[in-house]
């Protein structure tokens, strides 16, 4: 009886040890579909599993719904990490949501810049890549290459100017920097809102998804638009001769960061591919796939390549990051008055 006994209690241990060492080695993420998330299993997803042997299965989610599930389920989170890029880790560190992270724990947390791991012992997932809003223009049709902010508001571009609705995260970001650029700040944004209603008059058009500028590029002779860096990349693919600079002014910055799940069971795992997200190989990948700036100091890229966006010492320090809280706290408010510009 005693053996039966200690068999049954064996094979228990051994089931439970089992299905233990199985949930230790899968990890659930969000990531952003299409051609980000095919870059994100190259750069980081593939190896993570080839060198752990660990599975990890996907979610496409966007930082919005993502953060949704997550505020949704907080008492058992679907998510071991999890991917933002509008700012929701400072909300979601604050509600406890989200782990805090010992910078000791992660090898690669020393090669990156102080603004990307600024926060992680608060629960602020590292950035390890930066979307960084400056200037496209056409290089070939555009009777100069642009250098400030200002110049958006130049006669020279007038009819040829595209504008982004503040719908859309990037357009949003240009829009804080033109206002910025002329005198405004986050508690008025009137300078902004003036910019735009005469930059309208003059002919210029505004759109509301990156498409939409493509198609502007290509078909309506657009020289000048304030977006995303990784999009001149877009454009020359396209066929276009399009080419990215930052304004003097300053470069507002969309932090793409990776995250820790509180209350769930595969911390050390976790840790190993949020590590692995931050490191000097992964970065230079996301940077060569996609033309997101790195955070690791340590990255390194060719020069056509690093000319697509913010990069190195000199290519980070101008970057700008709007709060995201206040952000958020006047988004509705801030649509209705653009909504309001642009109907004139």
């Amino acid at each position: 009886m005693q053996v039966r006994l200690a068999s049954a209690v064996l094979a228990v241990s051994t089931l439970v040890s089992g299905a233990a060492l199985a949930q230790d080695k899968t990890l659930v993420i969000n990531s952003f579909g299409g051609a980000y998330e095919e870059a994100h299993r190259r750069c980081v997803i593939t190896p993570f599993e080839q060198e752990t042997g660990a599975s990890v299965k996907i979610t496409t989610a966007y930082s919005a719904d993502a953060f949704a599930q997550l505020r949704a389920q907080q008492a058992a989170p679907q998510y071991d990490v999890i991917h933002f890029s509008g700012g929701q880790e400072i909300v979601g560190a604050a509600e406890g949501l989200l782990a805090p992270i010992d910078a000791a724990k992660l090898a690669n947390a020393g090669d990156l810049y102080d603004f990307a791991k600024a926060n992680i012992a608060k629960g602020e997932g590292p950035a390890y890549s930066i979307a960084a809003i400056g200037l496209l223009y056409n290089s070939e049709a555009a009777p100069k290459a642009p250098t400030s902010w200002k110049d958006i508001t130049d006669p020279a571009f007038s009819e040829h100017l595209v504008l982004t609705d503040i719908s859309n995260g990037y357009g949003m970001l240009g829009f804080l920097m033109l206002n910025q650029a002329l005198g405004g700040d986050l508690d008025t944004i009137q300078p902004g809102l003036d910019a735009v209603a005469k930059l309208l008059e003059a002919g210029a058009i505004v759109v509301s998804t990156s498409p939409e500028i493509q198609q502007e590029f290509a078909q309506n002779d657009a020289w000048l638009a304030a977006y995303a860096s990784d999009y001149a990349y877009t454009l020359r693919k396209a066929g276009l001769p399009a080419k990215f600079v930052q304004g003097s002014e300053g470069t507002p910055a969309s932090f793409i960061t990776a995250n820790l799940v509180a209350n769930r069971p595969n911390h050390d795992l976790a840790l190993k591919f949020i590590d692995m997200t931050i490191s000097k190989s992964a970065q230079e990948c996301f940077a060569n796939a996609l033309r997101y700036s790195p955070t690791n100091a340590k990255a390194e890229l060719a020069a056509d390549v690093a000319a697509d966006m913010a990069y190195g010492e000199a290519g980070v320090k101008g970057l700008i990051r709007f709060d995201p809280k206040t952000i958020e706290a006047n988004r509705a408010s801030w649509v209705e008055r653009w909504n309001k510009t642009i109907a004139r």
